[in-house]
């Protein structure tokens, strides 16, 4: 009688250190076998955290964007004809408008931003313009916050380039031509 008894502890104990099945997420394969990552390892693709983001001029000085290298970038400001075109890469809804609040050492600027569709990009980022010659646009060559609903807030430092990119636009704006003057009239 000994026996059958131990045997059924034995039988007891051997169910009590197994382990229970894992839960099986929706969708995933039946034999999934969940991995350990080796530590200290990065993932491919993840930024290296500890490099800041900077800005970086195109080489005709026309652009400069502010991000990580070799990355997307956070924001970025080109010149065309004399406006400044500022790019907030965040993800847009189609047809939304918001405002781009930037408050900087600079001063503040609120800048009417539209969801736009660039070439070369999926989906549609924030996007407004500002003439180069207005006096809000020093707000870009400095320090600033920027907030946009959606998108949060970003945190931007102040950078050379977006300043050269703000000076040569201001440089190469068409300016009015003055208006002709009447030949005044002889008399004879």
């Amino acid at each position: 009688m000994k026996f059958p008894i131990a045997a059924a502890l034995a039988l007891t104990l051997a169910a009590c250190s197994k382990s229970p099945a894992p839960p099986v997420r929706e969708g995933a394969p039946e034999n999934a076998v969940r991995m350990a990552m080796p530590e200290g390892e990065t993932l491919p693709g993840i930024k290296d955290e500890t490099a800041p983001p900077a800005w970086a001029a195109s080489p005709d000085g026309m652009s400069a964007r502010f991000g990580h290298p070799g990355e997307q970038p956070l924001v970025s400001v080109a010149c065309r004809s004399g406006m400044l075109i500022v790019t907030r890469h965040a993800f847009a809804p189609v047809g939304a408008q918001a405002l781009f609040a930037l408050v900087g050492s600079e001063g503040i600027l609120r800048l009417p931003v539209d969801a736009t569709a660039i070439p070369g990009q999926r989906g549609y980022l924030w996007q407004g313009t500002l003439a180069a010659d207005d006096a809000r646009a020093k707000v870009l060559g400095g320090a600033y916050t920027g907030t946009l609903p959606g998108a949060g807030m970003i945190k931007v430092s102040g950078g050379g380039a977006s300043r050269d990119v703000i000076a040569q636009c201001r440089r190469t704006a068409p300016t009015a031509a003055p208006e002709p003057v009447a030949p005044a009239l002889t008399v004879d």
